[in-house]
């Protein structure tokens, strides 16, 4: 399934002083990037890059993930079921196993003489 760019009328852009490594070219200038979409209100950063252009690019794509992620259909609830017969089996098979191996940390019973 291919995702759409949202119509700019429903994005809001916003820049800010991104901080962290990068020097004077990061810490000086508006490299940060905030993509508001407004009929949901889900916003996404970015401020990985140095770049105003490539987090622009960054922002708009983590805003198309997330929309994705909310239009996707719900899952459908699992419906419990019991045990079937073989697991029923192989859960007591193990607990006889596991037993067995417990029995052994006993000490030995004291002999009479």
């Amino acid at each position: 399934m291919r995702r759409r760019r949202p119509p700019a009328s429903e994005l809001a852009w916003s820049f800010f002083k991104a901080s962290g490594p990068g020097g004077q070219h990061r810490n000086k200038t508006e490299t940060g990037v905030r993509l508001t979409h407004l009929p949901t209100g889900v916003t996404v950063s970015a401020t990985e890059r140095r770049s105003r252009e490539r987090n622009r690019i960054m922002a708009l794509e983590r805003l198309m993930e997330r929309l994705a992620l909310l239009n996707r259909p719900p899952r459908k609830p699992r419906k419990p079921t019991a045990p079937g017969q073989a697991a029923r089996k192989r859960r007591l098979e193990a607990k006889l196993r596991r037993g067995r191996v417990k029995a052994l940390r006993q000490k030995p019973p004291a002999s009479g003489e």
